[in-house]
C-alpha cells in the first residue's frame, strides 16, 4: 500500500498536479531538534534545473503540521506537506487515452478502473519522492552514527563525466532519454540489525529502493559479479577488529566486503554497500508504438510535457533517503529489543 517500516513508519499521499504531497511520520524519537530549514539541504539535491532534468520548477517548501513543539520533535506523528504550484495538467489530457509505453499509464488504468489520476503521473509520479527525502532527514536525525551517501556513478553506461555529457547532449537532441547507476555506502551501522530471511537487511532496503519509482535492480557487495567467482575469491576473510565504545574488542569484520556488510540478512560491522539501476525516462518526445484505449486501436505517441532526460540525475538523495527510512526502522526495533 502507501505505508512503510514497523517502529519508524511512513505514510505517503498525493497526487503530483493535486493541491499538495505529503508523508506521515510515526515513531520519531521526541526532543530531536527539527525546524523547516533543515530539510533544505537534501530537498535542494532533488530539485530540478540542471541538465537533463525537466523545466518543472516547485519552491519545494516543506511545511511542518505536527509533531513539532518549540523546535523539538514531540514523538506525536510528523505530518510534512509541499504544495503543488507549478503544473500544466493540460499537457497529459492525451495521456488518459493513450498510455505511454514503459510507464505506468496503462496498469493505473487497469487497476484503478480507469478513475486514477493521470495528470503528472498523479500517485505514481516521481514528484512522490520529494516527501520521502523530508522523511529521510528525519531519519538521519534518528541514526546520528550512522553516515549515508549515494553517488551517481554511471549515466547511459559511461563513467566519464565528458561522456556522459555527450550522451546527455545527444538525447536531448534526439527526444529520448537515459538511465544512470546510483551507488551507496551506509557506514557506522552496528553489527547485528536485521533478520534471516524475510526481514533480511537485503530484503528491506531492497523493498524501499524498488518503491522509488523508474528502479530496475539492486546488487549489494559484489552482486551479480559473485555468480562468476570462486568462493576464495568472494569470501569476505575476517582482518578488521573494531573497537567498542570502552576501547576493547567489540567485533571483527572484513577490509574486503564483498558482501556489503551483510551476512545472513544481518548488518557484520562492515559499510553496507550496494547499487541501484534506473530505467530511462518512459516519458520521451521521440515517437513511440502505443494504444489507444478509447477505440482500441494501435496509434503512435510523441509525449508531450516537460520531463527529466535522465532522471537518475535526482535520485541520489532518494537512495539515500530510503536507506535511511530502513535503517532508522531496524535501529528503532533493536533497542525494543535490548
Amino acid at each position: 500500500m502507501n505505508s512503510f517500516g514497523r517502529k519508524f513508519r511512513v505514510s505517503i499521499f498525493g497526487e503530483s498536479h493535486g493541491p499538495a504531497i505529503g508523508i506521515i511520520i510515526d515513531g520519531v524519537e521526541p526532543g530531536i531538534e527539527l525546524q523547516e530549514k533543515d530539510f533544505e539541504e537534501d530537498i535542494a539535491r532533488r530539485k530540478s534545473g540542471s541538465k537533463g532534468t525537466t523545466a518543472r520548477s516547485e519552491a519545494d517548501q516543506v511545511k511542518i503540521l505536527s509533531g513539532v513543539c518549540d523546535g523539538h520533535t514531540t514523538g506525536a506523528p510528523l505530518t510534512l506537506i509541499f504544495l503543488n504550484k507549478d503544473t500544466r495538467s493540460a499537457d497529459y489530457d492525451l495521456l488518459k487515452r493513450i498510455p505511454r509505453p514503459g510507464h505506468a499509464d496503462y496498469t493505473a488504468s487497469l487497476k484503478f478502473n480507469g478513475f486514477n489520476d493521470p495528470r503528472g503521473g498523479g500517485h505514481f509520479s516521481g514528484r512522490i519522492t520529494l516527501p520521502i527525502v523530508a522523511a529521510g532527514v528525519v531519519a538521519k536525525k534518528m541514526i546520528p552514527d550512522v553516515r549515508i551517501e549515494a553517488t551517481l556513478s554511471e549515466i547511459g553506461g559511461y563513467k566519464d563525466k565528458a561522456r556522459q555529457e555527450e550522451a546527455l547532449e545527444n538525447a536531448i537532441k534526439e527526444g529520448d532519454s537515459l538511465g544512470g547507476l546510483v551507488e551507496c555506502t551506509a557506514e557506522g551501522l552496528l553489527p547485528g540489525l536485521g533478520e534471516p530471511f524475510f526481514d533480511s537487511v537485503e530484503s528491506l532496503v531492497s523493498h524501499a529502493i524498488f518503491a522509488i519509482p523508474g528502479v530496475r535492480g539492486v546488487e549489494f557487495g559484489d552482486g551479480f559479479a559473485a555468480a562468476a567467482m570462486k568462493g576464495s575469491e568472494h569470501n569476505d576473510p575476517f582482518d578488521t577488529v573494531r573497537m567498542d565504545a570502552a576501547g576493547g574488542p567489540g567485533f571483527v569484520c572484513s577490509s574486503k566486503n564483498g558482501s556489503g556488510g551483510v551476512n545472513g540478512g544481518i548488518t557484520n560491522g562492515s559499510p553496507l554497500k550496494f547499487r541501484v539501476a534506473f530505467k530511462p525516462t518512459s516519458s520521451i518526445r521521440k515517437t513511440q508504438r502505443t494504444y489507444d484505449i478509447s477505440d482500441g486501436s494501435m496509434t503512435d505517441l510523441s509525449v508531450p510535457g516537460r520531463h527529466d532526460v535522465c532522471f537518475a540525475l535526482r535520485t541520489p538523495v532518494i537512495v539515500e533517503a530510503m536507506t535511511a527510512l530502513v535503517l532508522a526502522d531496524l535501529q528503532s526495533l533493536s533497542r525494543i529489543c535490548q
